[in-house]
């Protein structure tokens, strides 16, 4: 039996009068990859971002509904809760890489100073263990201080991966993470993922409809702001439910 990491229930998000999600609900199983597929602006990552609570840097911003992390039973987005607590728990990559004018270690090692962690083994031993995981190390660790922007974009980008992964994130949110890249550098974060998923839980946004279907379990398909349909990958791409998701999927729509 699938665990459900965080269930979104009843979500609208608004700018200002601007209604930009309408009422979506659907559950994050634990330790799978979730994607969010739909037409340039229909609210994938603004869903995306709700789940660190990205919109809070806009004063205009309004939340209507929950999104519950497990285990705790915890709305994220609830008034008593600090947005940072949130974003430790919660580690997100965007669409372009944007590495810290920094060291490759000092990129990796950024959260957990920001966390407070002090112990110098500790951070080495996490930075080492995230470069693995992001499958970069083999590739960097003779110059973890050489300056990150010395980096391919796909070794920026998987630098970036790396620096989420350091505070050991409950959920990792992937905002189109390889649009930027070469088809070889995609195919590298593509591997990673199927990876990762075994340790973490992954929700990503992308507009390209292979790879969804090559790495995501579970799939979402968006339009205007609603969720149309939300099942396992094969099915959604196979099988469709609502016509409108078997147009998109076979290129008749967007």
């Amino acid at each position: 039996m699938m665990n459900i990491r965080a269930e979104v229930k009843k979500l609208s998000f608004f700018y200002g009068p601007k209604q930009v999600l309408k009422e979506i609900s659907m559950p994050v199983y634990e330790n799978k990859m979730t994607a969010l597929i739909g037409p340039s602006g229909c609210g994938k990552t603004t869903l995306l971002r709700c789940f660190n609570r990205m919109h809070d840097l806009y004063a205009t911003a309004n939340y209507q509904g929950e999104i519950i992390l497990q285990p705790g039973n915890r709305n994220i987005l609830g008034k008593d809760i600090d947005p940072m607590e949130v974003r430790m728990r919660i580690g997100m990559v965007f669409q372009k890489p944007n590495p810290f004018p920094k060291t490759i270690f000092e990129n990796v090692a950024y959260g957990l100073k920001v966390r407070g962690v002090r112990k110098k083994s500790f951070i080495e031993e996490r930075v080492v263990k995230s470069l693995q995981q992001a499958g970069l190390w083999n590739e960097v660790k003779d110059r973890l201080n050489s300056h990150a922007t010395n980096m391919s974009g796909g070794q920026q980008q998987r630098l970036c991966i790396a620096r989420a992964l350091a505070t050991e994130p409950e959920i990792l949110l992937l905002d189109e993470p390889t649009s930027a890249l070469d088809p070889i550098s995609t195919a590298h974060i593509e591997e990673l993922i199927t990876e990762l998923k075994k340790e973490i839980t992954i929700l990503m946004v992308t507009h390209n409809l292979h790879q969804a279907a090559r790495t995501a379990d579970f799939t979402a398909y968006m339009y205007l702001g609603e969720l149309i349909e939300f099942g396992n990958t094969d099915q959604i791409f196979t099988t469709p439910n609502d016509t409108r998701t078997e147009n998109y999927i076979t290129g008749r729509f967007g």
